[in-house]
C-alpha cells in the first residue's frame, strides 16, 4: 500500500495521481501499482524410467524427456478516472492532474462480454462502464447536472481500485537423446513458447469514465487493446521482439 509507487519517477509511477486537495494525501492510499496478490511460478521436468537394451528400440524409445515451466499471477491494479473539465477553457476541477471517478452503487464493476456502442472491433470488454460515472459530462465538459458545488464534487472511487486480467503463461519443451558413441550424444528438442496459446492483455487503454446510459460517452471505456511480454519466449522478451501467440521451435544440438 502507498500513496504513489516508485516517488512518481520510475517504472509503475502511471498511476501516481496527486490529489489537487491540500492534505488529503488519503485519496491516494491504495495498492501499489506493482501489487500482486497471488503469484505461482513452477518448473517441471520428467524423463520416463525406459532403458530398451535391444539396440533398435533403445534407440527410438530411450533417451526422452518433458520438461516445462508454468507461471500465472493475478491481475495488477489500475484507477478509473473522471474526464476532465474543460468547459469554457478552464481546468476546475482537474487543475492539479486526473481525478477520480464515482462507484454507481449496486452495479457490477467488471463486464466481460461486448456492448454495442462501447465495445469498439479489435478490443476485448473488461469493465461494466455503467458502474461508473464521471464528475464531468464528457459529452459537455461541464460538471453533471451543471456547475454547482453540489455537482462538482470529486469522485468517490479510490486510487488502484480495480484490477486487470490475471496473467497465465506455459512452455513445454519435448527432447531426444540419441547416443552416437559412448561418450557422444545427438540432442534434438522441440519447444513451445505458450503452449495453450492463451492471450494475456495488459490493463485497459481508456479508463476516463462517462455517463451511465449514454454509451456515446463510454466509446471504448474499459476495453483491452494490446498484450503483454511474457517472461520467456523465442524472440527475446526483453527487447520487446516476442508476443505472446504460441510460437514453436526445433533445435539441434551436439552433446560431448
Amino acid at each position: 500500500m502507498d500513496t504513489v509507487s516508485n516517488g512518481g519517477f520510475l517504472q509503475f509511477s502511471a498511476g501516481g495521481i496527486l490529489s489537487p486537495l491540500p492534505g488529503d494525501l488519503a485519496r491516494d492510499y491504495g495498492p501499489c501499482d506493482y501489487d500482486i496478490r497471488n503469484n505461482l511460478n513452477a518448473q517441471y521436468v520428467y524423463q520416463p524410467p525406459l532403458k530398451f537394451k535391444n539396440r533398435s528400440l533403445g534407440f527410438a524409445l530411450n533417451g526422452w524427456q518433458v520438461s516445462g515451466t508454468v507461471f500465472w499471477h493475478s491481475g495488477i491494479p489500475f484507477s478509473v478516472l473522471s474526464t476532465p473539465y474543460s468547459a469554457n477553457g478552464n481546468g476546475i476541477v482537474n487543475g492539479s492532474g486526473p481525478e477520480f471517478a464515482s462507484v454507481v452503487p449496486g452495479v457490477p464493476l467488471y463486464e466481460h462480454h461486448p456492448i454495442p456502442g462501447v465495445t469498439q472491433p479489435g478490443t476485448v470488454q473488461w469493465l461494466n462502464p455503467d458502474a461508473f460515472v464521471s464528475t464531468v459530462d464528457p459529452s459537455t465538459g461541464a460538471c453533471l447536472g451543471g456547475d454547482s458545488p453540489r455537482n462538482c464534487q470529486f469522485g468517490n472511487l479510490g486510487r488502484n481500485a480495480l484490477r486487470g486480467p490475471n496473467f497465465t503463461w506455459s512452455d513445454f519443451y519435448l527432447s531426444k537423446w540419441f547416443p552416437l558413441t559412448e561418450q557422444v550424444k545427438l540432442r534434438f528438442d522441440t519447444q513451445f513458447f505458450n503452449v495453450f496459446n492463451h492471450p494475456n492483455f495488459g490493463l485497459p487503454s481508456m479508463v476516463l469514465a462517462g455517463i451511465p446510459g449514454k454509451p456515446s460517452t463510454q466509446t471504448g471505456f474499459g476495453a483491452l487493446t494490446y498484450t503483454t511480454s511474457p517472461p520467456t519466449g523465442l524472440l527475446g522478451v526483453g527487447l520487446g521482439g516476442d508476443s505472446t501467440p504460441r510460437m514453436v521451435a526445433f533445435q539441434l544440438r551436439l552433446e560431448f
